[in-house]
């Protein structure tokens, strides 16, 4: 990306780029984090227990490149790194299909590595935008290739499962790799002098505020992810392609919710720090409740809605709240923090279900979105750089 590019020509080869990026990225992440705990449950035969950890192992590989990996490279060597990645991802979609027992944990390990070096690096390359106004939209646009993507994808495996069984769907997801190997030599990390790689930015108010805020939506995702397909197919006793589909409706409305704050992005933050926490315990409240699968599928849909406008939140706090020189390490440990979650959480699904079912599980989760959206409020509620309209050429 050649920032002599000027004014739009330069913005739309951002936001063209980032989108081909976010096709390849999020189509192959969902696709390996939903499915590997199918394959896991209904190919090899894991426990529930078992189940949450090869998925958890996926996270921890993640965990542990976004905080000891990637908040350390420097500019050359983060694009290597980033290229490398991508290479190595599409590999591994394909070692999946020949995976037993034990290379599954392998597999899964090192493709979590993978997504740890590709995730954070992505965003952190949009917010390098000179711009702004066109940064803060840029993560918005992003944010609307991600849940095409989530659309895509689950459409796509949807169908597939009419025709192939868990372990083959590996197989036709491969190629959309592709994809990403070659936007990867396009995607471009400006050297920074300045760029900050100490932990204290860990106390910075746009990376404290960026965790609370993906909290109130990450921890009941994180269980959703894993459990969503088995939880339809133990609770409502339908096919595997049945079970899978709440995922397409559920995306198709975070994605509809995306476009439109591309469109009218959010200036006062605090709107949707309100709404969106509100939409999810209404929802995890349902679910001991839920008489069909057809309300099922409608809670699953209504809870679309913070999916779609939480994460553009968090990273426009990001964005408001830390340093070009900061940015880096901020989204390092910001993915660090959400692979964490979809690490831990599915675990401690997994260990409660035995004892109060999957209903009351999720109706548990409300604990922890209430406890967040609280601590912003505290913290951070009248801060109205951070929360509130920003000021024109403000600098970041």
């Amino acid at each position: 990306m050649n920032k002599q590019v000027p004014g739009r020509k330069l913005f739309i080869l951002y936001s063209v780029i980032l989108i081909l990026m976010a096709i390849s990225m999020r189509s192959t992440n969902n696709m390996v984090v939903t499915t590997v705990p199918l394959y896991s449950k209904y190919i090899l035969d894991f426990s529930y227990i078992g189940t949450a950890l090869v998925t958890a192992i996926i996270y921890l590989g993640t965990v542990l490149a976004t905080l000891f990996i990637n908040p350390l490279m420097g500019s050359v060597l983060r694009k290597r790194m980033f290229i490398v990645a991508n290479f190595v991802l599409t590999a591994l979609m394909i070692s999946y299909y020949f995976s037993g027992d034990i290379s599954v944990f392998i597999i899964s390990f090192v493709i979590g590595l993978a997504y740890g070096i590709i995730l954070p690096n992505i965003v952190t390359s949009a917010t390098l935008y000179p711009d702004k106004t066109g940064r803060e939209r840029l993560l918005a646009i992003y944010s609307v290739g991600l849940s095409f993507s989530l659309v895509f994808g689950p459409s796509l495996e949807t169908y597939l499962l009419t025709i192939i069984s868990y372990r083959t769907l590996f197989l036709f997801f491969a190629p959309l790799g592709l994809i990403g190997i070659f936007t990867s030599f396009f995607m471009e990390f400006p050297e920074n002098k300045k760029e900050t790689h100490g932990t204290f930015i860990r106390k910075n108010k746009g990376f404290i505020s960026s965790i609370l805020t993906i909290t109130t939506y990450n921890v009941p995702f994180a269980a959703l992810t894993v459990f969503l397909a088995i939880f339809a197919q133990t609770r409502f006793h339908v096919s595997s392609y049945m079970a899978y589909l709440p995922f397409v409706f559920f995306f198709a409305v975070s994605m509809f919710t995306r476009i439109y704050i591309s469109i009218r992005p959010f200036k006062n933050l605090r709107h949707p720090l309100i709404f969106a926490p509100a939409i999810t315990v209404f929802a995890l409240i349902l679910f001991p409740f839920l008489p069909d699968y057809t309300a099922f599928v409608a809670v699953m849909m209504l809870l679309g809605i913070p999916h779609g406008s939480i994460f553009p939140v968090s990273t426009v706090e990001i964005s408001r709240g830390s340093s070009i020189e900061e940015r880096n390490a901020v989204n390092s440990y910001y993915y660090a923090y959400n692979m964490s979650l979809f690490m831990v959480i599915p675990l401690i699904f997994a260990a409660i279900i035995p004892y109060i079912g999957f209903e009351k599980t999720f109706a548990l989760l409300i604990l922890p979105v209430v406890i967040s959206i609280i601590i912003i409020y505290i913290k951070y509620w009248k801060d109205n750089d951070l929360l509130g309209v920003p000021k024109i050429n403000t600098q970041v």
